[in-house]
């Protein structure tokens, strides 16, 4: 069985979207699956949403996303965790792929991602260096979708709850450890509303603490992840 955790904190608009494309994706499959939306600590209609479109509902309020996706991953029926953003549109070929790896061997992985919508220039610069630099030549998983065995996760322990953010980097570290990690040629699309929402030096002062610091520089929140956000207005059709 298939188990796909996806975290979500105020994603009312998005979310629908998001979890009727897996239900697509995973019918291609010929195997069970369920979809669990670890709401945390939502003040919107994310869990209602959510419950509406099929998915089984972990209301949480940890305020963090390491700790969420744990949370889902601990209620998780199935052998195989991928987990998913709540903004990300995942396709039956990516999917399909992920679960077919992880049946012949893999002990996880990730997918390419792209962003939707119109960027600025410095957000394509940012995503060129991360997906033709960074996830090319560091064999990193993106963390909008990132999957592996559930023997695999509870191994290295699951995501790292000291971190706010950089924690699928952490993840993928320690899969790579474990044994055969791939990232997948498929593409999966996920929200640039981040990037639309802060300015260069704001997205600057996050790369660069990162770079001095290491993971360390996330055992904060920061405004990037955690500040006020411009969600998309318009509810799903």
């Amino acid at each position: 069985m298939v188990t796909v955790v996806i975290p979500a904190h105020n994603e009312e608009f998005l979310i629908g979207r998001s979890i009727e494309a897996l239900h697509t994706a995973a019918r291609a499959l010929d195997e069970p699956y369920e979809v669990i939306v670890v709401d945390d600590a939502s003040t919107d209609a994310t869990a209602t949403v959510a419950a509406q479109c099929g998915a089984r509902v972990l209301s949480v309020h940890h305020r963090q996303i390491a700790a969420a996706r744990n949370a889902g991953a601990a209620q998780a029926q199935g052998d195989l965790l991928v987990f998913v953003d709540a903004d990300t549109q995942v396709t039956a070929a990516v999917f399909c792929a992920a679960v077919r790896a992880m049946r012949v061997g893999a002990v996880g992985g990730g997918s390419r991602a792209r962003f939707d919508g119109p960027l600025p220039t410095y957000g394509r610069i940012l995503e060129w260096l991360w997906l033709e630099i960074i996830q090319r030549f560091g064999h990193l998983a993106s963390g909008c979708f990132l999957f592996c065995t559930r023997h695999s996760f509870e191994t290295i322990g699951g995501f790292d709850q000291t971190l706010y953010a950089a924690e699928d980097v952490i993840l993928s570290l320690r899969l790579k450890r474990l044994g055969r990690f791939v990232v997948l040629q498929e593409e999966v699309v996920t929200s640039g509303r981040n990037i639309r929402s802060h300015s260069a030096f704001e997205l600057l002062r996050v790369i660069v603490g990162f770079a001095r610091r290491g993971p360390r520089f996330f055992r904060t929140r920061h405004g990037l992840w955690y500040g006020r956000r411009r969600d998309d207005p318009d509810p799903p059709d």
